[in-house]
């Protein structure tokens, strides 16, 4: 409630003067992640949560930052406690935010050893499954369920084609602006990790769906063009994109999914129609060619053209 009140002026700015040391730690080390690192607000949330957290644990009397004496067996007792009940993939978060902690700490004076180097990896082996695929008359299904003529099924329409025609991620719909739309270049902006902008090809249903959908949501002060329904209408959050999938998933009678699916699925359609792997990577805007050898995997029609016969056995 306060966040919203402040972005709307009621209330002022959280006063520096009536913050605890270790508050005003963990606000500077907000605004290294912000200024310093160019981090997405989400991110900043979890790494500041977890900074609070780690140190407010460790604060005492002879000891207002929690940063005193502070060791690699420490950290560590602290991880195991933080991932005894999360998955491996959570606890590879977990990890990267305790590593962002240590380092700025080093950075700032605050501890002599650049304890980032102490928290232990956590185990893992990348690219050990196959990627579910969705079957693309479900994508299609889904689509369909999306009765345009609403305000809510416009939106909803608008969102997944981006999601099943484009494979953009939640966060990348949720950041989209009018401003990202050249409708007289045929273009479309996209805003991804890490500040990188990538300019991709707005196809025609795409194209239709956002301007039926803006023709139905009229004007706003907001230049954001993903709004929610309710008061106080104001840009979505990244997760609402996933109770899109899910609500169309229910209409429409299929599997339920999640936004990421939707970006398997179209890599994995592109590589059933003869799509090469560095055409998918460019679409989906892959960094590594690595992250894309995933979906080499999914077509295995090909891959027992060239698998060598098992030993013994007949081909």
């Amino acid at each position: 409630m306060l966040i919203y009140l402040r972005e709307l002026g009621v209330v002022g700015p959280e006063r520096a003067d009536l913050l605890t040391p270790l508050g005003e730690l963990v606000e500077d080390y907000r605004e290294w992640l912000v200024g310093g690192r160019g981090l997405a607000p989400l991110t900043v949330a979890r790494y500041v949560a977890l900074a609070a957290r780690f140190l407010g644990e460790r604060v005492s009397a002879v000891d207002e930052l929690g940063v005193m004496d502070l060791s690699g067996e420490q950290v560590t007792a602290f991880l195991l406690r933080e991932c005894e009940r999360l998955s491996v993939d959570s606890a590879k978060g977990k990890v990267g935010e305790l590593r962002s902690l240590l380092r700025f700490l080093f950075v700032r004076g605050l501890i002599e050893l650049a304890l980032g180097a102490a928290v232990p990896p956590v185990a893992g082996w990348r690219d050990t499954g196959i990627p579910r695929s969705v079957p693309p008359a479900d994508v299609e299904q889904l689509i369909a369920s999306c009765d345009r003529s609403t305000l809510d099924g416009a939106r909803d329409a608008a969102i997944v084609l981006l999601l099943a025609r484009l494979g953009i991620r939640s966060i990348e719909v949720a950041r989209l602006e009018l401003a990202d739309l050249n409708w007289r270049a045929g273009e479309l902006l996209v805003r991804g990790k890490g500040g990188r902008e990538d300019r991709l090809p707005l196809p025609d249903d795409v194209g239709g769906a956002l301007a039926e959908y803006l023709t139905v949501r009229g004007r706003h002060k907001s230049r954001r063009v993903f709004l929610t329904l309710r008061a106080p209408t104001r840009p979505i959050r990244p997760d609402l994109v996933g109770d899109v999938v899910r609500r169309g998933c229910h209409r429409a009678g299929v599997a339920q999914i999640t936004p990421h699916r939707l970006r398997h699925a179209l890599a994995s359609e592109m590589l059933a129609q003869g799509a090469s792997l560095q055409d998918i990577s460019q679409v989906l805007r892959h960094q590594h060619l690595s992250t894309t050898a995933i979906y080499a995997k999914v077509d295995l029609g090909r891959l027992r053209q060239v698998a060598l016969p098992w030993p013994g056995a007949e081909r």
